[in-house]
This record gives C-alpha cells, structure tokens and sequence, in this order.
C-alpha cells in the first residue's frame, strides 16, 4: 500500500492552552473534524446559574430543614448529576452561593432537574441516597436563559410541595475568564452570644445595575470566635463584579445560630478596585458598621474591622495570547495501513484511491495542515505509520517513520 491508502487520520494540536485552547481552536479544524465526523461546530457560551428557594416545608414541623440543591441534566433519556450546592443548615428561605457553570448549545434542548433534598444530620454520612426529597422543577436551559430569571413552585409527586418555589438566575460568562484569590479575616467582632463568643461568617454581595443585590460568596462559619480567619476562596472576576472593578461591592458580618436566625454584626461597601489594594503582601481593611447602634449608641465606634489579607489575580489567558506570545502548534500525523477496508483500487472501500481527487481522509489532512502550519516555525510535521509490512526484510511494523527516519521522523 502506498501513503494514499490511509485509512484513518489522527492529529493532535499540542499546545499550553489546554480547554481554552480546544474552544478556541474548534473553527481552525471544523472542515476536517466534520469529514472525520469526530467533532462539530455548536454555538457554545458558558453560563452561571443561580439557585434559591423559597417557602421550603419539612417532614418535621418542629424542625426546619437543611436544604442542598442537586442539578442533574437529562442524557440519553437517563438523569445524570451535574452539580449541587452547599447544604444550608435549618433554612425554609435558603440563597445558595454555590454557582452552576454549564455549557449552553442554542441548538439543542437541554433538559434540567433542580432537586431540593433535606440533608440532615442522620444523613451526613450516608449521602444524598438517604435524604429526603423536598421537591424538584424541571425546565430547559433554554426557558432560564430566555428569561434570565425563572422563578417555578416545587413539585413533589406530581402536586405543588405547598407554597415552596425555586428561583433561577442565568447569566452568560464574559469574555474575561479571569479569577481572584481572596482571604479575609476580623478582629474584634461583636460578641452576640450571652454564653459564649459569636460565630461569625461573611457574606459578600454585588450591586446590580437593577439595584438588586446578587450572594456572590459566603464563607465558612468560625465558631466561638472574635478574631476569625476565614478560609482562602477563589471567585471569578465576572461573577465577583460582572467585570466592573469599579462596581459596588456588599459585605456583611453574621454571627450564625443553630436555629437559622443569624444575627446580624455589622456590613461596610467596597469595589473590586479597593481590594486589589490587598496584593502584593499589603493589607485592606474597614470598619463594620451596625447602623442602627450607630443612631442609638453616641460613643459608638465600630462593631469589629474586616481585613483582606490575601487578594490575588488569576490571569486566564486567551488562545491568541499563546499564539502572540510564542506558541508553537505541533501537528503529528498517524496513518493506518492495514487492509481491513479492502482493495484500494475497489470504489466500494474506505481505502480507495480515486483517479481525479484525493479521498476524504486526505482532505482532512490537508484542511488541518494547512491551518496549523502557519503556527508552526519549522513547517516540518513527525509523520508515522503503522499496520504495513516496511522494508527491507518486509516484516509487518505498527509504529514506523514514514520517511524511515526514526531519528527525525518529520516531514515537509
């Protein structure tokens, strides 16, 4: 068989960009990927998706319950988990700060689930299996996404879960793919408890253009303690400020309670801009502010300071700037000799070689090359193949350079 007889084209575009890179790359090799049939072209956006509930009734009318948001997504006529939010302790009103990234394809109907489940202490340990289902909504992503704010009740067995309601809140993921590594921490908080120190916990909101506030992270509670130090998080640019370093940012103080009913400490206002200040090693702080102690107290002060300790920028970098930087694509080929599609010389097999233009696979070879040479220093491309009896003993190889040259297998 001679190189014309390949059967099967593989090639592999190497570069540092990983996903991003592929994204980015789906137009460069959309006419060969199509003529091997292995990809497509879709009108892809990623999309955050917001969660919250309302209303949400237990089982157990002396206790309320700690509700988890489960989304799964409908594949093949089967319910497959995509993600879940974080369990919400003694809540009927939970706001989830979990955020859901998926991808949407305008051109397919994407059928979603949103389960609520009650995942209490007789739970923890044995998962979401052993938890009680308070309820789910099912919709496309296309109705959340033509709506941006879809708001259903809950439907359990077929009949409204009481006056339970679920709320969704689609929005579409800039271009600005970058994240920030924030770390927080307080001193001399408030202390809200008669017995024992409060239990503090952050939240931080964004303003909206609308004047609506959105939970954009809430942090872990730190029990029995004036002074916490808050875990590091990590939170997307857009999510953090819908890509405005300039818009206004909420933060507010809670000491938590078994009962659900937090109290409040304190809040202050700040921009992603002031936050920046926390880098380098230097530090940003406010004072929390309770305004209703500020009218009644003269002598009041404050009700505890938040500092940022930590603040860092996670620069996602585009396709093209690895290619403006200096990347190089490196494109290998590897072609399949074997006679398992027959004679090449028979119209009726994938072997064939026509008199008058090249076949499909070599049409594949020449869209992706071409395309991929430009990135290319050296224009030079590692060839093998394998399944051919090569000489000169005729002996059968499955891995050979096709210009026998396995010391520097590329080829012009």
């Amino acid at each position: 068989m001679t190189l014309l007889s390949a059967r099967i084209l593989i090639f592999k575009i190497t570069t540092k960009a990983g996903q991003h890179t592929m994204k980015k790359m789906s137009n460069i090799y959309e006419s060969a990927a199509n003529t091997l049939g292995l990809f497509s072209s879709p009108c892809l956006t990623k999309v955050e998706l917001r969660v919250s509930c309302k209303g949400i009734s237990d089982r157990d009318a002396l206790s309320k319950p700690d509700p988890c948001v489960i989304l799964k997504m409908q594949s093949h006529g089967q319910w497959l988990e995509v993600d879940r939010t974080e369990v919400i302790r003694t809540c009927i009103n939970p706001i989830f700060s979990k955020v859901y990234t998926v991808d949407f394809y305008f051109e397919e109907v994407q059928r979603l689930r949103f389960e609520v489940h009650d995942i209490g202490s007789n739970h923890l340990h044995n998962g979401v299996k052993d938890s009680e289902i308070l309820g789910g909504m099912e919709c496309t992503l296309g109705q959340i996404i033509s709506q941006r704010k879809l708001s259903k009740s809950l439907m359990k067995h077929g009949n409204t879960a009481g006056k339970s309601s679920i709320t969704v809140i689609a929005e579409e993921l800039s271009g600005n793919d970058d994240y920030v590594e924030l770390t927080f921490s307080a001193r001399k908080l408030d202390d809200k408890d008669f017995f024992s120190k409060s239990d503090p916990f952050l939240e931080i909101f964004r303003m909206n253009d609308d004047g609506t506030q959105q939970l954009v992270h809430r942090t872990e509670v730190i029990m029995n303690n004036l002074n916490p130090m808050w875990k590091t998080f990590k939170v997307s640019v857009n999510s953090l400020c819908s890509g405005d370093h300039d818009r206004k940012l909420k933060l507010i103080v809670w000491d938590w309670d078994s009962n659900g009913k937090h109290d409040f400490i304190g809040e202050f206002t700040s921009t992603f801009v002031e936050m920046r200040g926390a880098m380098d090693g230097r530090q940003v702080q406010w004072e929390c502010i309770n305004h209703k102690y500020k009218v009644k107290k003269k002598n009041y002060k404050n009700s505890g300071i938040v500092i940022l300790n930590h603040c860092k920028i996670h620069k996602m970098h585009s396709f093209l700037d690895y290619i403006m930087g200096g990347c190089q694509i490196q494109f290998t080929v590897a072609i399949d000799f074997t006679a398992s599609n027959g004679d090449p010389r028979n119209s009726c097999s994938l072997h064939y070689i026509h008199p008058y233009q090249p076949n499909e696979y070599l049409k594949a070879l020449v869209a992706v090359g071409e395309i991929c040479q430009d990135y290319d220093s050296d224009k030079m491309f590692p060839a093998f193949g394998f399944g051919a009896r090569i000489p000169p003993d005729s002996k059968v190889s499955h891995d050979f350079a096709i210009n026998f040259n396995e010391d520097n297998p590329e080829c012009a």
